[in-house]
This record gives C-alpha cells, structure tokens and sequence, in this order.
C-alpha cells in the first residue's frame, strides 16, 4: 500500500482548552489547526471549564475546515475519525465526542475513542517514526504527571507506572508563577526568568526516593510560597530568577530521576516524553544528560506537538485503523476520568 493510498483519518482533541484538529496518512501529519482559549481563562488564573466548552462549541467547525483547506482535501477523503473521549473536562470532552460522532456518521465512516495519554505518546511516532516495543513514557501537563509502559500503542494495554498523587507539575508551575506574579499559564515565564537565575535555593524534592514512580508537587509549591513570603515579611526582595530556576530544578530533578529508574527497572532502552510541560527547557536538557549517561534513547517531539493537538489524536487514530482495531460504537461516552 502506497503512502497516497493508505487510510486517512481526522482527529479530533478537546480534554481542555485547546480546540485541536488533525489530519494523519499512515504516519506522516498531512495538516492540523489549533484555537486557543486560554486568554478567555487567564483572568481567572486557571481554566474555567464552562468557557472552555463554550469556545470549544464555536471553534469546532471553523478549525476543521482550517485544517482541511491546508491540507487541500474535503470532508469526502476522510476515512476515519478519531477523537479524545478522556480524561479531560466532562463538557470540553461532550462537545469533541458529539462533533467526532456527527462527521463520521455524515461521512460513513468508522469512530475512533481514544485515550489522551496515549495519544500524547502516539504524537512522537509522526516526527521519529514507529516506537520501539517496550518504551517508557514519561507524560507532564497541567494535569497529568504519569509514567507509562507502552507495549504497542494500538493493540495493546498501556500499563501505568507511576502518577502524581496531587498536584501535577503543570499545575505546579502555574501556582508558582501566580506567586511571582507571573500570567497563565505558568510554564513558559517560569522557564524563561529561571535562565536568568541561580537553581541555588534547597527546594525539597519528594517521593524522591521512595521506591515508587509517582511524584508529589503540592509540597514544592507550598515550599516556594513559604519562602518568598519570608521574604517579603522580612522586607528582603524575592529574587524571582532565582525562585523560578530552584523550582523549575527540582521538578525536573525529580522527574527525569524517576523516568530513568522506572527504563531501568523495567529493562527499557526507549525514553519517550510528552505533555505540556514537554517543551520545559530545563526538563529537556536535563532528561537528555540522564539518558545518555544510562545508555537510554530519548524521543521528545517539537514544543509545537507537546501542548494538546490534533494531531496526537489522528496519531494514535490511525496506529489503530492500520491495525484493523475495533471501531468505536455511536453510543462511546466522553469520560472526564477514563482509565488506561
């Protein structure tokens, strides 16, 4: 089957604020398009799911087309649907469900329901081609911390490892930078002011060495905001570089630690990483000197492709056409805490 010849389908991504849609040929990513509603939600320092279900209803059919009218196709070459059906917010997830369900019933064409996480996963194969068999994923976001054993994507349980047991680091993040009166979503200001400064405050690091492979970031943030109010009741400046690069270190420390343990532990030589928080600069960098040092490949995708996206979507979609996977029924539910 040539490359022209081989199923393409349409993704489908609303777990939160991004509306995402992807087109995806056997691998190769043909076209996506993204609207964004996180400035609608950056006066309220965090995303208010009712606006995002909102945005997400008027977004849908414009950024659909957009990402058709790039690609220069129309509905009728579409052969597939596929589409996140959770975790996620419960009306963000209602509205891309019903709209996935509407196509491909309007197209005739099968439905795809898949999980977020493992499209996150999946979203690396279109810019480093099919994963070895084993990998571990190490999966960050505003509200994901998870590693993940992946055996094959499309036919295949993924097998959870390990997951934060509070506050995920993307959430982490976004708390700490309201603290240091920086906007949302935290992330990228954090990684910015930490370049300027010194990773030289003792932050603690927990769950460090516990033997496990979940995280905890709710006691970093309380660490950061005990220290700067310390320092403001003393009338000291907070240096903020200096907080954003002792924060942004700890969590990368904690994190690449545990991702290089559980390949370890596990005798996996893949490393792959995706989520939001994905795009960190600290993280990269300091996950592709552990991995190196323990003989680990490590795959991360552009920044572009880390955030919420149709693609990942059409990703894992078409691993599961291409594989002859089961169809989704009409009736598939959008659930706001679907298990692996």
């Amino acid at each position: 089957m040539t490359g022209a010849d081989r199923p393409l389908v349409l993704g489908i991504e609303t777990s939160c604020d991004e509306t995402g849609v992807g087109l995806v040929r056997g691998g190769t990513l043909i076209a996506d398009a993204l609207a964004s509603s996180v400035d609608e939600h950056a006066r309220y320092g965090g995303v208010v799911p009712e606006i995002a279900a909102r945005a997400h209803l008027e977004a849908m059919v414009p950024t659909i087309e957009r990402a058709l009218d790039r690609a220069g196709l129309r509905h009728r070459d579409v052969d597939a649907v596929a589409v996140t059906a959770g975790p996620g917010l419960a009306g963000a997830l209602l509205v891309g469900v019903a709209a996935a369900k509407a196509y491909a019933l309007a197209l005739g064409v099968p439905l795809h329901g898949v999980h977020h996480l493992a499209a996150h996963v999946a979203v690396d194969t279109l810019e480093h081609g099919p994963l070895p068999r084993p990998s571990v994923a190490l999966l960050v976001s505003g509200g994901h911390s998870s590693l993940l054993l992946v055996p094959d994507l499309a036919t295949e349980p993924v097998v959870p490892l390990g997951a934060t047991v509070d506050d995920a680091a993307g959430e982490a993040y976004d708390k700490v930078a309201r603290l240091l009166g920086m906007p949302f979503p935290g992330g990228p200001p954090i990684d910015a002011a930490a370049r300027e400064g010194r990773a030289d405050i003792a932050f603690p690091r927990a769950k460090a060495g516990d033997g496990t492979f979940d995280f905890s970031f709710s006691g970093l943030k309380t660490a950061v905001a005990r220290w700067v109010e310390a320092r403001r009741r003393a009338g000291e400046p907070v240096p903020v570089a200096d907080v954003a690069a002792s924060f942004q270190e700890a969590v990368a420390d904690v994190l690449t630690a545990k991702a290089v343990a559980a390949c370890r532990s596990r005798g996996v030589d893949t490393l792959v990483i995706g989520g939001g928080v994905a795009a960190n600069s600290r993280l990269r960098a300091l996950a592709a000197q552990r991995c190196e040092a323990a003989g680990i490949t490590l795959r991360v995708p552009r920044p572009g492709l880390c955030t919420d996206n149709g693609a990942m979507v059409a990703a894992l979609g078409s691993l599961r056409v291409e594989a002859g996977v089961e169809p989704s029924p009409l009736d598939l539910p959008a659930t706001s805490a679907l298990a692996l």
